[in-house]
């Protein structure tokens, strides 16, 4: 495959992923903030960390994948231009907290992100390679236990509706489960993934990916939950 037409299609897959995402965040916590543009910068950030170092450096993959999901899919999904456009508009309209707010999370946070994309890829990836063995049936039940986390989120944001919760009990809730799972699968990955390192630099960049890992999942969820319920014809 030619390389512009394998960033073409990247580029595509991205910006539309980009729309998708940033405006499932905007309906879920509203527009008074550039939340949406904050999260896909920073989680695009993190995953250019963790595939460049995949892709580039552990896994012998053609150049133009590369080019398709590095330049492509990451470079649309990203944005820059619409970070310094917000973040004019807040201070422009006056809104100094919230426009230096965004310009120091959005600078710090990427950069954070993309260092934790990095020491996770060669944290998880330091060895001589990946097979299908007993780690390889360790990542899928790790990716099968984040997915009920996402299926009980999803049923318990529905159920908090039905049964006419409060938003602060069904967010105690949320909380409870998401932390226990964040720290379950933290435990799940030192003991289970032969090539993690035990070092605080690993354990704490293992913490933090499932961290933001349990924040998309929830976030995701309880948006999703909220508009199945508006669907609801007999609510």
């Amino acid at each position: 495959m030619h390389s512009l037409i394998a960033i073409a299609l990247g580029g595509s897959a991205g910006a539309v992923t980009r729309f998708l995402v940033a405006n499932g965040v905007y309906g879920w916590l509203g527009r008074g903030f550039p939340h949406g543009t904050l999260f896909v910068n920073v989680s695009g950030s993190l995953l250019m960390g963790f595939l460049s170092e995949l892709l580039v450096q552990r896994l012998p993959v053609a150049a133009e994948y590369r080019a398709a999901v590095l330049v492509g899919f990451l470079g649309a999904y990203t944005t820059f231009s619409t970070f310094a456009l917000e973040s004019f508009y807040l201070l422009e309209q006056g809104n100094l907290l919230k426009g230096f707010l965004n310009i120091l999370l959005s600078t710090l946070l990427c950069i954070l992100s993309v260092w934790v994309g990095l020491i996770w890829g060669r944290t998880l990836f330091s060895g001589a390679g990946w097979t299908w063995n007993a780690e390889g049936l360790a990542y899928v039940g790790l990716v099968l236990g984040w997915v009920a986390v996402f299926l009980l989120t999803l049923l318990f944001t529905v159920l908090s509706r039905y049964l006419g919760w409060s938003g602060q009990t069904l967010g105690v809730l949320l909380i409870l489960l998401l932390g226990s799972v964040t720290v379950a699968a933290t435990l799940w990955m030192m003991f289970k993934f032969g090539q993690v390192r035990l070092e605080p630099i690993g354990l704490f960049t293992i913490f933090t990916l499932n961290g933001l890992c349990a924040a998309a999942v929830g976030g995701f969820a309880t948006h999703l939950g909220n508009w199945i319920w508006q669907l609801i014809p007999s609510r």
